[in-house]
């Protein structure tokens, strides 16, 4: 059985600069992390020179495809009829990245076949979680 999946897509980073810079990106989804996916990005295209994940809610992806979405540190929007606005906050700065929205429905979809929205907490191993949290308390 399949636990996790990996889809490259194309990403464009708009910046202040008027060329947009096309880059691949990697969406993961895992099991073991059902509220969560994952979204790298390659080394060419981070300020540090080393691949960069983001990891935030599934939901809040699902969400961002219909209208705004996210307060914190990702948001994401509609931009128009196929492309999708995720901003990434952080100190350094404001990523903005346009995505095809074909291409996340597709990804979220793949996802969907591993956990089924809704389900996410069948797949929560609370034991292993509390015992991570308490691991360095003692």
């Amino acid at each position: 059985m399949i636990t996790v999946i990996e889809q490259a897509v194309q990403a464009r980073l708009v910046a202040t600069a008027p060329k947009v810079e096309t880059v691949p990106v990697t969406l993961c989804y895992d099991r073991s992390d059902p509220f969560a996916v994952r979204m790298a990005f390659p080394a060419p295209a981070t300020l540090e020179g080393v691949e960069v994940s983001w990891t935030f809610g599934r939901e809040l992806l699902e969400t961002g495809l219909q209208g705004p979405a996210g307060l914190g540190d990702v948001r994401v929007r509609p931009y128009d009829e196929g492309r999708t606005v995720v901003e990434f906050h952080a100190p350094e700065g404001v990523a903005i990245v346009l995505m095809e929205t074909a291409d996340l429905h597709r990804f979220l979809q793949r996802a969907a076949t591993i956990v089924r929205p809704g389900t996410e907490h069948l797949y929560v191993d609370m034991d292993h979680g509390l015992a991570e949290l308490m691991r360095d308390s003692c």
